[in-house]
């Protein structure tokens, strides 16, 4: 709609987790660094949580995209399962067939699988998104399947990303074993208020602008507004820069998006804000993800 007008090649700002757009803040880098340990050094259990929005899904994309060929990946993405077990949906990630065997027989399965891809020099991620949804009975059944070795090598490696309640649940006296058995973890948090502007910039500029299309002061007052929550920050953008369009404005300004801030309090769904919003705290800068 107002990719031509600014000189974009694509919308900087959409909700869909793109790892083309993704902005290496200090809590993502270090978020994606105990992902990438977990992996090399073939943990049994690797979570990371983090608030709604603020970028888990991105990082485990890009996570899909850099690793190893050798290692046999299985995405979880449907953790309100509904029908079928959550062995039968582990079997679909690896896109191994099944026939609604008893459980028995899924396991059998489910085992020799494990152990072919180990003799071919092959070891098995499994990534489970929007784990805070599994129940108790479906973690102690994953404690259960890492049990499977051989050798004593570590056949299952199982990597839980979840929303804040998941760290919660981890905590309770019933999954000690399984918190036992989680050698990297780290919760994913916002973005501070100087990467929040310098994300803005980023996404611009990857979609081709030439030139910074959101004012300094423009910037800041989103930044604020979303509390450092990417999420929120695209959809924020993403409605300044139609209304940007509809104003003929080459560039976004203050007045812009406190225009899109008022009418998202006043007529939208969820109001973005619930009276002033927190300012964020600048942290220091550690440097970046090459």
């Amino acid at each position: 709609m107002y990719e031509k007008f600014y000189g974009l090649t694509s919308r900087p700002f959409t909700m869909l987790p793109d790892p083309y757009f993704l902005y290496w803040g200090r809590t993502h880098s270090l978020a994606y660094s105990m992902l990438e340990y977990g992996i090399l050094n073939e943990a049994g259990f690797t979570v990371i949580t983090g608030e709604i929005g603020s970028g888990k899904t991105t990082l485990l994309r890009q996570l899909l995209h850099s690793i190893d060929d050798r290692v046999t990946v299985g995405l979880v993405s449907n953790t309100m399962m509904g029908q079928g077990t959550l062995l039968e949906w582990i079997l679909l990630s690896l896109n191994q067939p099944f026939d609604h065997a008893k459980y028995v027989g899924l396991l059998r399965q489910f085992q020799e699988f494990l152990i072919s891809e180990y003799e071919r020099g092959r070891h098995t991620v499994l990534m489970i998104d929007e784990a805070q949804n599994l129940d108790l009975s479906a973690l102690e059944e994953l404690r259960m399947l890492s049990n499977i070795n051989t050798d004593g090598a570590q056949l299952l490696q199982v990597i839980l990303v979840g929303q804040p309640q998941l760290r919660v649940m981890l905590q309770r006296p019933e999954l000690v074993q399984f918190a036992q058995r989680i050698a990297s973890d780290f919760h994913l948090g916002p973005l501070a208020a100087d990467e929040a502007v310098q994300y803005i910039h980023h996404r611009v500029a990857l979609a081709g602008a030439k030139e910074n299309l959101f004012s300094r002061e423009a910037a800041q007052t989103i930044a604020n507004a979303s509390s450092g929550i990417p999420r929120i920050i695209n959809a924020v953008c993403d409605a300044a820069l139609v209304y940007g369009f509809a104003l003929h404005a080459k560039k976004i300004t203050i007045n812009i998006v406190q225009e899109v801030l008022g009418d998202r309090d006043k007529f939208g769904l969820v109001p973005l804000r619930h009276g002033a919003p927190p300012r964020l705290v600048k942290q220091p800068n550690h440097g970046s993800k090459k």
